[in-house]
């Protein structure tokens, strides 16, 4: 018959912890991407996933509560990709766009006599 004693050190102690942390503080992520309305605004990162083979991260907005944001939109991406965001800041001027879309205009309609 075997004994039944006190089981040794080894068998009481606790596995190793190998999921994330719900309490890890990841910190914060910029949204870089060029033409996103949040360009610019940091946010608090929550977790970091992978759907669909893009890494993406849940940040937390005050007003808008949480959303999903591919990683590469955010100064986390690879830095080859933020050089590129970054080289050159876009600007757009919906008025010079439509001095422009005019002038398309009167020299087309100015073309079009000519050939008639």
């Amino acid at each position: 018959m075997q004994q039944l004693g006190r089981p040794g050190p080894g068998l009481l102690a606790r596995p190793r912890q190998t999921a994330l942390q719900s309490n890890r503080p990841l910190g914060s992520a910029e949204v870089t991407h060029p033409f996103h309305p949040l360009r610019g605004q940091r946010f608090v990162v929550l977790k970091v996933r992978r759907v669909a083979g893009v890494e993406s991260l849940s940040l937390r907005h005050a007003e808008l509560g949480s959303f999903a944001m591919p990683r590469e939109w955010t100064d986390w991406g690879s830095p080859d990709t933020q050089a590129a965001a970054s080289a050159e800041p876009l600007y757009f001027d919906g008025f010079a766009l439509l001095a422009l879309a005019e002038l398309v205009v009167s020299v087309s309609r100015r073309h079009c006599k000519v050939d008639q």
